[in-house]
This record gives C-alpha cells, structure tokens and sequence, in this order.
C-alpha cells in the first residue's frame, strides 16, 4: 500500500487547511445537511439554524474550493443555483453523519449529560 504524504499535525500541509474548513463550525453542518440531496442557498439557510447567509456563501465558497462542494447554476427564470456534493464530499459527508450518529448514541446512553444544560432540543427549538 502507498504512503500518503500527507500530516494534518503539520502546520504546512495542505491538508491542514482543508481539515480546518471541512471541520469549521458550519463546514461539518454544511457537508452533513448536502448528504440528503442537492439543494438551493435559501433551503441550505433555513435548515442550518443560526447560520447567517454571509457566512453561509463563504463556506460553501471553501468547501467548493476544496472540491467537496459543486455549485451548479439552473437554467430556470429567475436563475437559481444549486448546491451539492462532489464525489470527494459524499465520502467525507458519510464520515460526518456516522460522528454524528455515535455522538446521539453515547448522549442518549449518558441521559444527554455531553450537554451543558438539561434541555432537550425540542425545548430549545421553542424558544
């Protein structure tokens, strides 16, 4: 098996920065949410609570450039564009979705005591 020349603990490589936007704050959000299917800005902002649409068209613009994320303008009137996975992102999305699949399961095993506080997300989405 070849070695890969590639140290995400080194300061220089390159996969240290596409490990940092992959694993942003909304960069995991963004690729775990695209896993369900392609989809427009708009829908990508109302299903990403408290992403603002500044921060939303940035890193969709890294995770692009990174080539996990494809954008593709539709021929519609008015024009509207669409956002999915690459090939590349579909195998990081899956990754993501399992971390978060055992992050539900040992919270669900510990009474959701991973959390800071006792609300559920039920509560929280109320308010």
């Amino acid at each position: 098996m070849k070695q890969i020349p590639y140290d995400v603990f080194a300061a220089g490589c390159p996969s240290r920065s596409a490990f940092l936007h992959i694993f942003s704050r909304w960069g995991v959000l963004i690729l775990a949410r695209l896993q369900e299917g392609p989809a427009r800005f708009g829908t990508l902002a109302r299903s990403i609570e408290g992403i603002s649409e500044r921060m939303l068209s940035k890193s969709l613009k890294l995770l692009e450039e990174e080539g996990l994320v494809y954008r593709r303008e539709l021929e519609k009137r008015p024009p509207h564009v669409e956002y999915g996975l690459t090939d590349a992102g579909a195998r990081i999305a899956e990754g993501i979705l399992y971390v978060i699949q055992q992050l539900y399961t040992v919270m669900d095993s510990r009474g959701s005591t991973l959390s800071r506080t006792e609300k559920s997300c039920e509560e929280v989405s109320m308010e």
